[in-house]
């Protein structure tokens, strides 16, 4: 992309909302702003990453050649260019670019940028992008209030949120929308765009004529998560504690210090929270003791309620487990009991336990499938009448009207089979549990065709 002519040629009357104009902190004028602000890319040439979306005859590229942008959601994490993005937009369309954060400003804010935005339509022409940063933070009755402005075209929207549109954003208002998602920024690409700031004597730190370690760089580029704003902001500290000590080169221990404690991007409520207990599960039932013990920890880590797993691991024992290992229901509730008793951090060891032992279990969903199996024919038949013969009897009129009548207690027949049936009428052969040949379940399995042998052997006794 380094030899693609700009996007954005200068017009032949100066625009008045310019990049640099919707971000301020983009000039070469050093005041002080943070290098991420300095930093921000002003066309798509100097733009690193998202080439599934900006590369060449990429979508969000062909929309922004295009100059004529349908309103957008920006979905991706932290650091990966959603405002950049949002900004160059505008200024391909020529257009207004009104901020608007979903976290401090509110529904007369929003009136006040649409009645500004058909004046401003109506005397000029010019259209309006109004650019709502985390946009997952309104409420429904507030994206509600935008719907009839983004359909009546007052104003292109373009939303950028961290958080799953599918559970944060109103129906009626995704509809209207066109998502699109950036992806956490690879390795190579943050190191790229450190380079470009220690290189940029303008906008970066290209006038301290710092080097630095590639052992640094690339714990820069790993640690950052793919946050490029997390990464320029080490970078940043990390050249201050250079120059402070008279050195001209960012070594590891420089960027060790800059970066301190990573944070685990999570939102016990949203997307995250759902993939990572996905993955727990997944591990468990795949039979990767290191992968569920990985998954597991990630969300302690981030501060999931312990309880919460120890819940999880329960349904994991009776549904992946099941009867091919009956004792993994009781280790889970054991391992529960024994969070509640001992707490964090003491009592997290017996999840971790109960997680290795599900996962190196015996594996089967049959008593899981039975179960479905037998709700199902449940919903089929509601009304299948009980068979008389194993109906209760307390009184002389349902014995006279043949409750209980036929019924052989079991106990008195060979191999305590009796010859009988307990399902509805038209329902005698249904079968919902199979077992498998694994765990303990291969004993089921052999005790259940030998119950089915001896009823029939009795049944031809009769």
């Amino acid at each position: 992309m380094a030899d693609e002519p700009s996007l954005f040629p200068e017009p032949a009357e100066p625009n008045p909302r310019t990049a640099s104009d919707m971000f301020p902190n983009m000039r070469a004028d050093r005041s002080g702003a943070p290098l991420a602000a300095r930093m921000r890319p002003r066309t798509l040439d100097e733009f690193v990453g998202q080439t599934e979306l900006v590369g060449p005859g990429r979508p969000l590229r062909e929309l922004i050649q295009s100059g004529r942008v349908p309103s957008l959601i920006l979905w991706g994490p932290p650091g990966t260019g959603k405002t950049t993005l949002a900004g160059l937009l505008a200024t391909r369309m020529e257009a207004a670019f009104v901020p608007f954060s979903a976290v401090t400003d509110g529904i007369p804010r929003v009136r006040k940028i649409l009645e500004e935005a058909r004046a401003r339509r109506a005397a000029t022409g010019r259209a309006t992008v109004l650019f709502v940063d985390e946009i997952h933070r309104f409420n429904r009755a507030q994206q509600d209030a935008l719907l009839p402005h983004v359909e009546g075209g007052a104003v292109t929207l373009v939303g950028a949120t961290t958080e799953n549109p599918s559970f944060e954003v109103v129906g009626p208002l995704l509809s209207r929308t066109r998502v699109l998602v950036l992806a956490a920024l690879a390795p190579d690409e943050i190191a790229e765009i450190c380079r470009n700031a220690l290189g940029d004597t303008d906008r970066g730190l290209g006038t301290r004529q710092l080097e630095i370690d590639e052992d640094a760089l690339s714990r820069i580029s790993i640690e950052s998560d793919g946050d490029a704003r997390r990464a320029l902001n080490a970078l940043e500290t990390a050249a201050d504690l250079v120059t402070t000590s008279n050195r001209s080169t960012i070594g590891l221990e420089d960027v060790e210090a800059a970066l301190q404690k990573r944070f685990a991007r999570y939102d016990k409520s949203g997307e995250e929270h759902y993939n990572l207990i996905s993955a727990l599960h997944k591990a468990v039932r795949g039979s990767d003791a290191d992968g569920a013990l990985y998954w597991l920890a990630r969300m302690l880590d981030a501060g999931e309620d312990p309880m919460f797993l120890a819940r999880r691991l329960v349904r994991m024992a009776v549904e992946d487990i099941g009867l091919a290992d009956p004792g993994a229901l009781r280790r889970t509730l054991d391992a529960r009991d024994a969070y509640h008793f001992l707490g964090s951090p003491e009592g997290e060891l017996a999840l971790a336990q109960a997680t290795i032992y599900l996962a190196l279990a015996p594996k089967s969903n049959a008593a899981y499938r039975a179960f479905g199996g037998a709700q199902q024919a449940a919903r089929d038949s509601p009304a299948a009448s009980v068979p008389l013969h194993i109906r209760n009897a307390p009184t002389r009129l349902m014995k006279e009207l043949g409750y209980g009548g036929g019924y052989r207690y079991d106990h008195d027949v060979q191999d305590g089979v009796a010859a009988q049936t307990y399902l509805p009428d038209g329902m005698a052969e249904k079968r919902w549990y199979t077992p498998t040949s694994r765990g303990w379940e291969a004993e089921a399995r052999r005790r259940l065709e030998a119950i089915r042998a001896a009823r029939e052997g009795n049944e031809n006794v009769d």
